[in-house]
């Protein structure tokens, strides 16, 4: 794989003026947790093999968005780590340039087995890591993850740091009655690892459509938690962030508050995601998708490509509708899509 690819005329704007610069790559639907707000106990149907995206035609794709401005490239899952060629593939997005330069390759994971691997996807060009972290106690982590590896995950993130990939961000999402008393517990752990933690309000992407709004810890509750034992301030200039930072208690550390249902921040999404199985979708929470696979393996060009690209971009819808009237859970689980 080149470490350049020729820039393509424009970048990938959609008709609201939003440019996309970040790129989400879902590398497969497995995971090694059953966590209740994502799939059930017994998982769910995983995509077949022959439609899965080969690390070859992954970097195609990956070259090709790269070459209409993409500047960020965040690998996710299922669980990306799952992947035995995970090394090899940020190896290979590493190396890609576009019209802004080299590209930032970062992961979202939940750091099992990121003891074993830190160094190398470090060696290899990954810059940071997001790490899902809900809860500090053994026996909550097993009710939400149905799974009792609460060690293995702390030994993965500090094995992230101490490999240099920084700032190590921890995602909790707070489910009422289960986990929503340790906000402040978690916030004081990643304050004393020099970690930041993001809460992310629970979204409707479960695989088995359970979610319920009035079961939602809201932003506004988690601010309010946070507030009665740290003085939050405002962290100006967010941008496209998918998270309003509030320094604590004066800074220079933040915590972040992800409000994706009660306070939605479309107007300023930059992001684009790509399925393990070739499949783009412009949001999150579309119901349709672009398919990527099938001219690839058809032998398309890079510029019938970046078309089907533009295209996607281009029916982008100005938000996500989570609060309209008839709003439809999309189809895929959030363990399909990619975070």
């Amino acid at each position: 794989m080149p470490d350049a690819v020729p820039p393509s005329a424009a970048p990938l704007t959609d008709r609201f003026d939003r440019v996309h610069r970040d790129l989400r790559i879902s590398l497969t639907d497995r995971c090694s947790l059953r966590c209740t707000y994502c799939m059930p106990e017994q998982g769910v149907p995983w995509l077949a093999k022959t439609t899965m995206l080969s690390t070859d035609e992954l970097l195609r794709l990956t070259a090709v968005a790269v070459s209409l401005g993409i500047t960020e490239v965040r690998l996710t899952g299922g669980e990306p780590l799952l992947r035995r060629d995970i090394v090899d593939v940020v190896a290979g997005i590493a190396a890609l340039e576009g019209p802004a330069g080299p590209v930032e390759v970062s992961m979202t994971t939940n750091a099992l087995g990121l003891d074993k691997t830190a160094n190398a996807l470090a060696e290899a060009g990954l810059a940071r890591v997001n790490i899902s972290l809900d809860t500090l106690q053994t026996a909550t982590f097993r009710h939400m993850a149905r799974r009792d590896r609460l060690d293995d995950t702390l030994t993965g993130i500090r094995a992230a740091a101490d490999a240099g990939l920084t700032p190590v961000k921890l995602n909790t999402v707070l489910l009422r009655g289960v986990n929503d008393h340790e906000a402040v517990d978690l916030l004081g752990f990643a304050l004393e690892h020099g970690y930041q933690l993001r809460f992310i309000e629970q979204m409707p992407l479960d695989a088995g459509h359970t979610w319920h709004r009035d079961s939602m810890v809201t932003g506004e509750e988690i601010h309010a938690r946070l507030g009665e034992v740290y003085e939050l301030t405002p962290v100006t200039g967010r941008g496209s962030a998918p998270a309003e930072l509030f320094h604590v208690d004066g800074g220079p550390a933040t915590v972040g508050v992800i409000a994706s249902v009660t306070a939605p921040f479309c107007g300023a999404c930059d992001r684009v995601r790509l399925t393990a199985d070739g499949q783009l979708r412009n949001c999150l929470f579309a119901t349709g998708e672009s398919d990527l696979r099938t001219p690839l393996r058809a032998g398309a060009g890079d510029d019938e490509l970046a078309e089907v690209f533009r295209a996607s971009i281009g029916a982008k819808l100005p938000g996500h509708g989570i609060n309209e009237p008839g709003f439809l859970q999309p189809p895929r689980p959030m363990s399909a899509i990619g975070g």
